[in-house]
């Protein structure tokens, strides 16, 4: 079949015939989409921890049909936040603390191996001084000697930009596909439960510990020292592990996207 059809119009125009290649881009497009707005209502309670998801319903909900809906269930089954039902369909899954613990103990272990590799192979020298311009970015965040609500989100941008610089230091297109996967996973963002010190007499003192991790993580990079860049990395983990112990005594903690999936 012929890629345009021609028709004896005065000016010459060609009538393009509808792509089969576009037409599978927008589907893609719109099952993105629907993934996107399934995530932002699982993690904003609008679809509680162990509730069924209808396809008929998101569909209406979603304005999109069946075909994206359902390769949107699949992506998000694969990411952790729902689990396929026995005799079919899906359920939004709840989490243990434990497991919240393994999701983000497994983006240390990713990071720590993308700052080892970075360091063996080398970083190119902008890519270096973007790094160092995040840092210093964040350095005047917590000046202050106390941080209000803006200060924290400024904190929360800057901290996800470092930790995306790291993905790009490692110089694999594999590496950093599969830690941005990881970083994917329920609460393993690096700033998942940042915002729980935001309340905090320590807020302040905790950030100023994980920046001094990202200096020395840096620094590390730099002097082409893997094996240690990859444990301070690790051990830069941990802090996100210690805010989800303060999440679950923290009274204002249900204000928090998705930490009502924690049981």
């Amino acid at each position: 079949m012929p890629a345009t059809l021609s028709a004896n119009l005065p000016d010459d125009r060609v009538i393009a015939a509808p792509s089969p290649m576009a037409s599978t881009e927008a589907g893609a497009s719109q099952s993105v989409r629907a993934q996107l707005r399934l995530r932002e209502m699982i993690l904003a309670g609008a679809l509680p921890g162990g509730a069924r998801v209808a396809e008929l319903t998101l569909v209406e909900a979603l304005g999109v049909s069946r075909t994206p809906i359902r390769a949107a269930l699949m992506r998000l089954e694969q990411e952790g936040l729902l689990h396929r039902l026995p005799g079919g369909g899906y359920a939004v899954r709840t989490f243990s603390e434990t497991d919240v613990a393994d999701a983000i103990e497994l983006r240390g272990t990713m990071e720590g191996l993308a700052a080892r590799l970075a360091a063996e192979r080398g970083v190119a020298p902008e890519l270096l001084r973007e790094a160092h311009d995040c840092l210093d970015a964040i350095d005047a965040t917590l000046a202050p000697p106390t941080l209000d609500d803006e200060g924290f989100s400024r904190y929360v941008e800057l901290n996800a930009q470092f930790h995306g610089l790291l993905s790009r230091m490692v110089g694999s297109e594999v590496v950093a596909r599969e830690l941005e996967r990881v970083k994917g996973l329920p609460f393993a963002s690096p700033s998942a439960f940042v915002v729980v010190q935001a309340h905090s007499r320590q807020a302040r003192d905790m950030l100023v510990v994980a920046q001094d991790q990202h200096r020395q993580a840096i620094d590390a990079i730099e002097r082409r020292e893997g094996g240690r860049a990859e444990a301070i990395l690790r051990e830069h983990s941990r802090i996100t592990r210690r805010n989800l112990l303060a999440a679950g005594q923290a009274p204002h903690v249900r204000g928090l996207p998705g930490v009502q999936l924690i049981r």
